[in-house]
C-alpha cells in the first residue's frame, strides 16, 4: 500500500465515524423532542384532576366511568375529564374524555364495551376524546 491509500482510508473511517455519531445524537435528540410533543399535547394523564361530577359503571361490570369538572379560573371555562376505572385490575384507570366549555356530564353505557359522555360514542379501553384534536 501507498502512503496515499493509507491516507485516504483513514479519512474514509473517520468520516464514518462522525457520521455514525451525528446519526446517533441525532436520533437522541428527535426521540425527546417527539417525547416532549407527547407529553406536552396528548398526554391525557397529566391534566388536572377536577371536583368529582358523577360515575356510571357498565353492564358488565367490567369498567366504571367516573367524570369530573375543572375549574380553570376567571379566565378559561369549565372543562369536563372522563376517567376510565377497570375494576377487575385492582382499580387501574385512565382517561379517556376531556371536553372544554362543559360542566355536566351525560353518561350512557350503550353495551359492555361502548360508552356516550356528552354526545361522544368511545369504544372502551381504546378510545379518547381531546377536544384539542378533534
Amino acid at each position: 500500500m501507498t502512503e496515499n491509500t493509507t491516507l485516504e482510508s483513514g479519512k474514509k473511517r473517520i468520516f464514518k465515524e462522525v457520521m455514525t455519531i451525528f446519526l446517533i445524537v441525532g436520533a437522541i435528540v428527535a426521540a425527546v423532542i417527539g417525547y416532549g410533543v407527547y407529553w406536552l399535547m396528548y398526554d391525557l394523564d397529566r391534566l388536572p384532576q377536577g371536583e368529582f361530577l358523577k360515575e356510571e359503571t357498565s353492564p358488565d361490570g367490567t369498567y366504571t366511568l367516573k367524570t369530573y369538572v375543572t375549574n380553570g379560573g376567571a379566565t378559561v371555562s369549565y372543562a369536563v375529564r372522563g376517567e376510565l376505572v377497570f375494576n377487575d385490575k385492582d382499580g387501574k384507570s385512565e382517561t379517556i374524555y376531556w371536553n372544554y366549555r362543559e360542566d355536566t356530564a351525560n353518561i350512557t353505557w350503550t353495551d359492555d364495551d361502548t360508552v356516550i359522555i356528552n354526545g361522544q360514542r368511545l369504544d372502551v379501553p381504546g378510545d379518547t376524546y381531546d377536544f384539542r384534536h378533534q
